[in-house]
């Protein structure tokens, strides 16, 4: 699995004219899955994504995580994340999960954030979707579950 975290004063997801997440403070994160992910790597995400100690203290340094400020979560499934574009100029999304399995690891990421206390909002999976945030610093981390820095 992987996800692209952005810090953010707030952020919203719309579908179809209707909003289906807002939060405010908090983390905007694009999930996406592969073929080869598990529970386990949902849950990795999660304990990763809950615990990134990216907001600033009192002194301007980064030592708190979204849930020591209390910030929520905007999640929102992105197969396009494992868009290979290395060939021509058309990305190629054969290493995205099928829909099925990707639905079943993005809820799973997201009851495992909610289990840590967080409020978690979402858009509809495969839908098409209208995204609006103000990144904040500007702060945007990648992970990946299967591979190190």
């Amino acid at each position: 699995m992987r996800v692209v975290v952005q810090r953010c004063k707030e952020a919203q997801v719309t579908v179809n004219g209707e909003i289906t997440g807002r939060i405010g403070q908090g983390l905007m994160v694009l999930v996406g899955v592969t073929h080869e992910d598990t529970e386990k790597d949902a849950q990795y995400l999660a304990d990763k994504v809950a615990g990134l100690r990216i907001f600033e203290d009192g002194e301007g340094k980064m030592n708190y995580s979204v849930t020591d400020v209390g910030g929520g979560v905007l999640s929102v499934s992105q197969f396009t994340l494992y868009g290979d574009c290395r060939k021509g100029k058309r990305p190629n999304f054969m290493a995205a999960a099928k829909p099925d399995r990707a639905l079943e690891l993005y809820e799973r990421f997201n009851l495992e954030l909610s289990a840590k206390g967080l409020q978690v909002e979402t858009g509809i999976f495969g839908e098409m979707m209208d995204v609006a945030f103000t990144n904040w610093g500007p702060v945007t981390l990648i992970i990946d579950s299967k591979t190190t820095a």
